[in-house]
């Protein structure tokens, strides 16, 4: 199926699902986004589920809570390779940034840290009502970009937690300046690939052994300090062009 120009075509998310043919009516928050762009009745959509799922569809009523759509030809879109992120918890609005960022470059995970220096941040991103706030900007985020895949989003988690739900199979990779280039860490990566972003102030010696000892390499992005949301959307875009199908 081809679908419609995405330089010409609002995208929206409709992670409820759908079916090609079907009327679908969608919520206030896309309706509202509708609305914002001017758009008509008649007007050309692409929808995704978030699950691999798009279709062109067709805008038939809108109203001032909800709009009705007429869903076309649907198309599954294979997934990238699997791309994992341990993030920090951080300064929220930061965080915030990061969660749109990573899903405009496919991640497929995001699973909050909680590092030894996260702790001293205020006001830093934590709890089920900041997880809602990623979630709904990683929607977005997904509608812009016209993705097809939304990342999954998991609890805060402790550096052993988080350690304990990695994937058994993977290429592990500690941001770090201190490590070889990240590309020389991606030359010949297996799939899936786990990316462990530490906090401002970097990580301790407990956390780096650690790390080590569940089979992480560390990696360089070059030789400046950075910020954990530079460093988390440089490790995914190289990581994103080096793992793009031929």
């Amino acid at each position: 199926m081809e679908l419609p120009d995405r330089a010409g075509v609002a995208s929206f998310v409709a992670p409820e699902g759908f079916a090609a043919q079907q009327t679908l009516t969608l919520g206030d928050d896309v309706a509202h986004h509708m609305k914002v762009r001017r758009l008509a009745n008649g007007a050309p959509l692409r929808l995704t589920d978030g699950a691999g799922r798009v279709a062109t569809a067709t805008l038939v009523a809108l109203a001032r809570n909800a709009a009705t759509v007429e869903v076309g030809p649907v198309t599954d879109v294979p997934p990238p390779t699997d791309v994992h992120l341990l993030a920090p918890i951080g300064d929220r609005d930061r965080m915030l940034w990061l969660a749109e960022k990573a899903t405009e470059l496919g991640v497929t995970s995001w699973r909050p840290v909680l590092w030894h220096r996260s702790r001293s941040v205020q006001p830093r991103g934590e709890g089920a009502g900041f997880q809602a706030k990623v979630r709904a900007r990683m929607l977005s985020a997904l509608a812009q970009s016209h993705g097809a895949w939304l990342p999954s989003v998991y609890p805060d988690a402790t550096l052993d937690r988080a350690l304990a739900a990695l994937p058994a199979e993977a290429n592990r990779v500690t941001l770090d300046g201190e490590g070889e280039p990240l590309t020389a860490r991606l030359a010949a990566p297996p799939d899936p690939i786990v990316l462990a972003l530490g906090p401002e102030g970097g990580l301790d010696a407990e956390e780096r052994a650690k790390l080590a000892a569940h089979g992480f390499r560390a990696a360089s992005l070059g030789p400046t300090v950075l910020r954990f949301e530079t460093a988390g959307l440089a490790a995914l875009a190289i990581t994103r062009a080096l793992t793009r199908p031929a």
